[in-house]
C-alpha cells in the first residue's frame, strides 16, 4: 500500500510542475508579444514558484499523513 502511496504521490508533483511548465510558457509568450513587462513576468514568475512549493508541500504532507495511517493499520 505505501509503494501506491509514493506513485500517487510522485504523480501528483509531476502534474503539479506540469502546469507550473505551462504557465511558464504562457508569461514567456505574453511578455513576448509585449502583454506584460518584464518586471510582471519575473514577479509572476516568482508568485508561480512560490506557489508551486506551496502545493507541493501540501502534497507530501498529504502523503505523510496517509502513510502514518497505513502504518497503523
Amino acid at each position: 500500500m505505501v509503494k501506491v502511496v509514493h506513485k500517487r504521490l510522485e504523480e501528483a508533483r509531476v502534474s503539479v510542475r506540469n502546469i507550473r511548465r505551462e504557465a511558464m510558457n504562457d508569461l514567456k509568450d505574453f511578455e513576448k508579444d509585449k502583454l506584460v513587462s518584464e518586471d510582471e513576468a519575473d514577479r509572476g514568475r516568482d508568485d508561480l514558484q512560490e506557489l508551486t512549493d506551496r502545493y507541493v508541500k501540501k502534497v507530501d504532507e498529504s502523503g505523510a499523513r496517509k502513510e502514518k495511517e497505513i502504518a497503523e493499520v
